[in-house]
């Protein structure tokens, strides 16, 4: 395997590795999760020198930042220095596992903070984040908020999630804004029209998510697969009926590049993402260490000119069936709208 390059998180984010450890499916949404592997995990990632850790407050109910303060605590001496971590917030819940918004109200925020700071053990959170834009507040106050948080010292750098282009403008006339968190994998291309080229134009960068499509195009998923009703898989549009027979066939037209060049399907996929620019840095959410290796396989692929048209081929913008959330989701999106 090849040495991990790092990128930086736009013009004032910080350097971090070119591919970072997403850590949701460790604690929420994905039936099976295992506390040992899921450590062991981590620790492998940081042995190979992942510095980004991404996890959510509201993953397992504070379940996963517990679980990265675990790792990061029984990890090497040094492990800790090097890792990065970026927590969104916001997201409300209830005890039946049921969502009830987003709040993104100023005295919200450092609420949330200050119990993500405790979970976590640490005095300062890397990046922090609204995991979705809250329609009822103006994102000024949003930002203005966790920007308080960095005058204070408890959060180093200001990041968005799936805001769409006018709101990235309005928050990064706040304050300085490291990265767009958002998905974008070879089926999820809506960002390539109007918020790429915002962010690019404004020196943000972007940690993209779903660059497997939740395993959809990573190669191991088949269509006798039965999803247990506890994955949250079972209701996106993607990975039902027809769409899901459409979707597998464009996974079968990428798997011969990938044979061809002696790769795995995920590799070609992540290989993909890493390939659209200095200033994206994909997710993987590797919850064993043997997929986190074949993700990080993807440094050692080079992707000319001819495997890229290739891919494009097999795969066109636009050809995934179903949309990548569930419609009552989708319509949290501001990056939807």
């Amino acid at each position: 395997m090849a040495t991990i390059p790092t990128r930086r998180l736009g013009s004032t984010g910080p350097q971090v590795s070119a591919l970072g450890l997403g850590c949701m499916g460790m604690s929420a949404l994905y039936p099976g999760g295992d506390r040992a592997d899921s450590i062991a995990t981590i620790h492998a990632a940081l042995d190979a020198g992942v510095t980004l850790l991404d996890t959510a407050d509201f993953y397992g109910m504070g379940h996963n930042e517990l679980l990265i303060d675990e790792a990061l605590r029984t990890a090497p001496a040094g492990a800790r220095e090097r890792a990065l971590i970026s927590v969104k917030f916001g997201a409300l819940r209830d005890p039946d596992n049921g969502w009830g918004g987003n709040d993104g109200r100023p005295a919200a925020v450092k609420n949330f903070a200050a119990y993500s700071l405790r979970r976590l053990g640490t005095d300062h959170i890397d990046i922090y984040r609204l995991t979705r834009v809250d329609p009822d507040v103006p994102i000024e106050e949003t930002i203005g908020a966790i920007a308080e948080l960095v005058q204070a010292g408890h959060v180093r750098h200001i990041g968005l999630s799936e805001a769409g282009a006018e709101t990235i403008r309005r928050a990064a006339a706040v304050a300085p804004i490291s990265d767009l968190q958002i998905e974008y994998s070879l089926i999820s291309r809506g960002i390539e029209d109007a918020i790429l080229p915002t962010v690019r134009e404004l020196g943000i960068g972007v940690t993209a998510y779903g660059v497997l499509s939740r395993g959809l195009i990573s190669g191991h998923f088949t269509h006798t697969r039965e999803l247990d009703p506890t994955d949250f898989r079972a209701a996106i549009p993607r990975f039902r009926g027809g769409n899901l027979r459409h979707n597998l066939a464009l996974v079968e037209a990428l798997r011969e590049i990938a044979e061809r060049k002696g790769v795995t399907v995920a590799q070609i996929a992540i290989a993909w993402v890493l390939s659209r620019g200095d200033d994206i840095v994909p997710l993987v959410g590797a919850r064993r260490p043997d997929r986190l290796a074949e993700a990080l396989g993807s440094f050692d692929i080079t992707l000319d000119a001819d495997d890229l048209a290739a891919v494009e081929h097999a795969v066109p913008a636009g050809a995934a069936a179903g949309d990548r959330y569930p419609a009552a989701q989708m319509a949290h999106l501001d990056s939807e709208r």
